[in-house]
């Protein structure tokens, strides 16, 4: 069976500070056209705020409704994380492959000199982005696009699998749903409602899965 990524985004994540889409790859195909909005809507915010909730160096799995974040934290001197969006029976190591070769790629490829300023104005303004868009043009890496379109499929991706081993070595934590993500004290209900990056439309549809969530 196919099954594949929705969203890659990647972040200019320092602890304390919120996280800043620096570059983001979609793949909304499954989805109809009406629904692909709010899709990316809800995507964008639970990459961020599960990007958020990741120390760096640490990987961790959320899984929300029928869909799991894969987090990649890089060490805190890189300033950086991934995140994949993908269907909640996507292979978590290809996941990771994904993930790992992405952030490795693009720290050779965009210096951090060319955005971490940025980033961090925009952080410390609150000024976030919309819909995981980022301050990275795609020209300047193309190949967050071309990665999320191979690794489609998770066979066609057993060739880099085979020569990264050393993420088997590596801890990643798995977590029910994002609730579990969220610090002492913190509620998803009022985050989605102070979300000034989500449309009514797409609070909208939260409340409603996780009122179905909760009857099922």
């Amino acid at each position: 069976m196919v099954v594949g990524g929705v969203a890659v985004i990647l972040f200019a994540n320092q602890p304390g500070q919120q996280a800043v889409p620096l570059l983001s790859a979609w793949d909304l195909n499954s989805f109809s056209w009406m629904q692909r909005g709010t899709v990316q809507d809800m995507m964008a915010f639970m990459a961020k705020t599960v990007s958020e909730r990741t120390q760096p160096g640490q990987r961790q799995s959320i899984q929300e409704n029928n869909f799991t974040a894969h987090v990649h934290a890089r060490p805190a001197v890189d300033g950086i994380s991934g995140v994949i969006v993908s269907d909640s029976e996507y292979p978590v190591r290809v996941a990771y492959s994904l993930l790992n070769k992405l952030l490795e790629e693009f720290l050779m490829k965009v210096p951090k000199s060319r955005w971490n300023a940025q980033a961090a104005q925009l952080a410390a303004s609150g000024s976030i982005p919309s819909k995981g868009e980022g301050i990275v043009r795609s020209s300047d890496f193309p190949q967050a696009q071309d990665y999320l379109a191979r690794y489609q499929d998770p066979r066609q991706a057993d060739t880099i699998m085979r020569v990264q081993q050393e993420l088997d070595d590596t801890k990643i934590v798995l977590h029910n749903t994002i609730d579990s993500v969220l610090q002492r004290g913190e509620d998803l209900d009022k985050l989605v409602e102070k979300s000034g990056s989500l449309s009514q439309q797409s609070k909208m549809f939260y409340k409603s899965a996780r009122k179905t969530r909760a009857a099922a």
